[in-house]
């Protein structure tokens, strides 16, 4: 089914929220950014950012930063999202994904318009509500849980990929013990000293893991609000 955001006239957007504007972004993606990937450049051209942040930040929606979105929390900065998606699909396209932190609903839309069967965790209410609505305007199947992210969704494991959007000090075991043979997941590991993002592949039951540069992700706090 066609995502409803593409026929609705709020996502077109004006001025600084155009298509245009949004045509702009991509090729800073694609250019200084480094992102190759045609499916990702067409899935973010397609999600309509300025629908995920306040109002009167609409007009940055497509600047390459990160924005608040409340609560303590930010919308990741396209790059970001652009390069951990990549990352998740380089491989191979999974089939199911998990995503911890669903934040905006950015991430996950990008996600869901890709066509993979998105699944994320929420640890923020009022967050998950918002972003519950925004998918549903749009028309996109994405599941989502109000829960401790750092636990996954057990019932739904294994997942082909795992995307964490919050930045955490080691790897959760929890989420390690739910990627599939053969899935990816990707991750900000980190302390004080600054956080790597990193990326983890389980190739014949062993986990292979790389590097891939360094990021700045809100902390990865446990229990719910």
């Amino acid at each position: 089914m066609m995502p409803r955001y593409l026929t609705q006239p709020e996502a077109k957007g004006l001025g600084m929220t155009s298509q245009r504007a949004r045509d702009r972004m991509i090729e800073r993606l694609r250019g200084e950014g480094g992102i190759a990937d045609e499916r990702v450049l067409t899935a973010m051209r397609t999600v309509p950012r300025h629908l995920f942040i306040d109002e009167a930040l609409a007009s940055r929606a497509y600047e390459d930063t990160a924005l608040p979105i409340g609560n303590g929390q930010t919308i990741s900065q396209p790059w970001v999202v652009a390069r951990m998606t990549e990352a998740l699909v380089e491989h191979g396209m999974p089939g199911r994904v998990l995503e911890v932190g669903t934040g905006s609903g950015y991430q996950a839309s990008v996600l869901a318009t890709l066509g993979l069967e998105t699944y994320s965790v929420e640890r923020i209410e009022e967050l998950l509500r918002i972003a519950r609505r925004r998918f549903r305007h749009q028309g996109l199947n994405v599941r989502t849980r109000h829960d401790d992210g750092r636990a996954g969704w057990p019932e739904y494991a294994p997942f082909d990929g795992i995307i964490v959007t919050a930045g955490a000090a080691a790897m959760e075991q929890a989420l390690l013990d739910q990627l599939a043979e053969g899935g990816t997941l990707v991750a900000p590991i980190g302390g004080p000293s600054g956080q790597r993002l990193l990326r983890l592949r389980r190739i014949g039951g062993e986990l292979v893991q790389e590097d891939l540069g360094a990021v700045v992700f809100v902390p990865l706090l446990p229990g719910t609000l």
